[in-house]
């Protein structure tokens, strides 16, 4: 199996495995753990994440049934940059209440182009 997919496919195990870590101390957690409105917050990282460990496992598998077509392996390595900027960022400022400035943004428009990644390489495959 090719190297690239191997790292999708652990980043996906990874992500969601810490998806269910961060569910359950969002959840048992007191509230001045977080700052004021963080709980709901990090419970959207959470959702945000786990979509994307799914979507990253989908690429994975696409990959090993398609060959390694160039597009689709970009978009699953823009697609795990943009779940760690984007949900690490949000976690972060639920945490803390500190925002760090244009990291969440960036990881988020970098989620949306590997989505059109994606799209374009499957239709091109």
């Amino acid at each position: 199996m090719p190297t690239v997919i191997r790292l999708l496919l652990s980043l996906a195990a990874f992500a969601a495995l810490f998806g269910v870590v961060a569910g359950a101390f969002v959840a048992h957690l007191p509230d001045p753990f977080f700052a004021q409105g963080g709980r709901d917050m990090a419970r959207q990282a959470i959702q945000m994440q786990m979509w994307h460990a799914l979507a990253l496992l989908g690429i994975g598998v696409l990959m090993m049934q398609a060959g390694c077509q160039r597009l689709v392996s970009l978009a699953g390595c823009a697609m795990a940059l943009g779940m760690c900027l984007f949900c690490g960022a949000v976690y972060f400022t639920a945490i803390t209440g500190v925002h760090l400035g244009p990291v969440a943004p960036t990881g988020g428009s970098i989620l949306m182009l590997s989505w059109l990644m994606l799209a374009v390489g499957i239709l091109r495959s």
